[in-house]
């Protein structure tokens, strides 16, 4: 068989197909058609080119033909028939405005569902479009509203003055109540964590009654003051009033609570006006967060409440009793508070 002539390669079509094949990130086809044509540079038959490659004979003939009426461009895949699928700019805008608003159907947020049989494409196309615009119609943050107390720059700076900047010999106590906690327990026992499952708990329940946990956050040492109860009005925060006030008898007392009625109740604004020793401070409207309590509420929903089983109310008490004296032994340090005051929204 005659042997096919030597292809002369010009020295930039040479480097270019030594780093096609060297590159590791080149795609192994065209890898192995740069191979195919610095053999056939070498003047190797198609026949010693196909077992080095590891191609059928046809295969390699069909390359250096292709380099030899194409050049480089002729090793590329060419252009497959059929028609592209082509999403003009006015209709990826479109999708996109549409997942902006609120659906026709009464419900609160777009599905990828919805958006297809709304525009007609499918759900993978509108998927990469949102993708593409980065916009979550599934997805809802929180931030913080403008709270509408016209004393809010003077609450709120009284109130983190107590935090950065406490008076001596005074107690800062961040006082609230994290009401219906229920006592929920399972119809079945649960099944423990495993590898690659976690932990399972029927949604059937039986309710043992709620408890009521009045806290109180001392700022500064970052222990708490508890106490369960079945109800929360007035008298029961007169009364853990009370107890705080005769608990340290030699400190001042600066009380921090948010606006609820019971707080601002008269006899509670009556008895704590005869007490030299203990200021109220009210937190602006819309704005319990300035309250170091709410954090440390935060921290005892995560570790006690989310998925707790309890039999009886007793034993939630008791769990949460526990869970307070553990916290005050182990964990119990100030938090870091850095809010500066600056406004969160403009």
């Amino acid at each position: 068989m005659r042997k096919p002539s030597k292809i002369k390669l010009t020295d930039e079509q040479r480097t270019t197909l030594t780093l096609w094949l060297s590159a590791g990130k080149t795609e192994q086809r065209l890898a192995k058609r740069a191979r195919i044509i610095l053999c056939a540079a070498e003047g190797l038959s198609l026949k010693e080119i196909a077992a080095k490659v590891g191609l059928g004979f046809l295969s390699c003939l069909k390359w250096r033909k292709r380099f030899m009426e194409q050049g480089l461009k002729g090793l590329k895949d060419a252009q497959r028939k059929g028609r592209p699928a082509v999403i003009s700019p006015e209709e990826k805008v479109h999708v996109m405005s549409l997942a902006c608003t609120k659906p026709d159907d009464s419900s609160n947020q777009w599905t990828t569902t919805k958006l297809a049989d709304a525009t007609g494409f499918s759900r993978t196309t509108v998927h990469r479009i949102l993708n593409e615009a980065a916009l979550k119609p599934h997805k809802i943050d929180q931030w913080c509203g403008k709270s509408p107390d016209p004393e809010f720059e003077t609450k709120q700076a009284d109130i983190l003055g107590l935090y950065l900047s406490p008076p001596e010999n005074a107690l800062v106590i961040s006082v609230d109540e994290k009401s219906q906690i229920q006592a929920l327990d399972r119809t079945q026992p649960m099944l423990p964590l495993r590898p690659n499952q976690a932990k399972r708990q029927t949604h059937t329940y039986t309710r043992h009654g709620t408890t009521c946990l009045l806290a109180a956050l001392l700022v500064h040492q970052g222990t708490i003051e508890g106490r369960c109860l079945d109800s929360h009005t007035h008298v029961e925060f007169l009364s853990f009033l009370k107890h705080l006030y005769r608990k340290y008898p030699q400190k001042e007392l600066h009380v921090i609570v948010d606006n609820y009625s019971a707080h601002k109740h008269q006899k509670v604004v009556e008895w704590a006006a005869k007490r030299r020793r203990l200021t109220l401070h009210f937190t602006p409207t819309y704005a319990s967060w300035l309250n170091q309590v709410e954090i440390w509420f935060s921290i005892f929903t995560r570790d006690v409440i989310r998925g707790g089983i309890w039999r009886s109310k007793q034993e939630l008490v008791n769990q949460t009793m526990q869970y307070i004296k553990r916290y005050n032994e182990t964990n119990a340090v100030p938090f870091n508070w850095n809010y500066t005051g600056k406004p969160l929204v403009t």
